[in-house]
């Protein structure tokens, strides 16, 4: 499995009585995290590639494609097996003539990591408009910067950073936002030895 990601951060509205701001880092035991991963709609795409096996050596196997070129597939596995006419096949008993199509699938599920920082305090100083230093609860002052334009609900009235006073207890909230792709991908093998049964072989990821 492949994941790539991009990096988003934003900053959540204020619920009553919580104080939502962007975190200076800090390794103060009163922060807490927690990680919620949603998981959108996955798409598939289907890729079929098909050939004739020339040769065989070792775990090495050699087809040439529909287009003419010859393409080596290295190492296959042991494991994977052709049932022909009721009968598990290994690599090695793969014959030269042999027509092979091999479907690959790929699902692609686009996922959201968000994890959310909290750190409950008490007001120390604040500098309106631009930073709140709060006592956590171990004794030590933090420092958190506070938006442009940010507003906060202090007992179910709506506050900006002059309306913070020395002694309230506010809770700050990071919130960041990590897209990722999920990317899977099955393959089976198809194919029909020369004047005979259909073949199927399934190859491990």
């Amino acid at each position: 499995m492949k994941s790539s990601f991009t990096w988003n951060e934003r900053v959540l509205i204020f619920a009553a009585g919580m104080l939502c701001l962007p975190l200076v880092p800090s390794t103060s035991a009163q922060v807490q995290t927690q990680t919620t991963t949603t998981s959108g709609v996955p798409t598939q795409e289907v890729k079929i590639e098909s050939g004739e096996v020339v040769a065989v050596k070792g775990n090495d196997l050699f087809v040439k494609m529909d287009d003419g070129s010859i393409r080596d597939f290295p190492n296959i596995p042991e494991s994977a097996k052709a049932t022909v006419d009721g009968r598990q096949l290994g690599i090695h008993e793969l014959k030269p003539g042999m027509k092979l199509a091999r479907a690959t699938v790929t699902t692609t599920t686009p996922q959201v990591v968000t994890t959310v920082e909290t750190v409950t305090g008490k007001v120390w100083h604040v500098t309106p408009p631009s930073s709140v230093i709060l006592t956590l609860e171990n004794g030590k002052n933090e420092e958190f910067r506070i938006p442009d334009g940010q507003k906060f609900m202090v007992d179910g009235t709506e506050r900006d950073a002059w309306g913070l006073k020395q002694g309230m207890v506010v809770t700050a909230a990071k919130v960041v936002e990590t897209p990722l792709t999920n990317i899977s991908k099955q393959t089976a093998v198809a194919g029909t030895m020369p004047s005979d049964l259909p073949v199927l072989i399934f190859i491990p990821k």
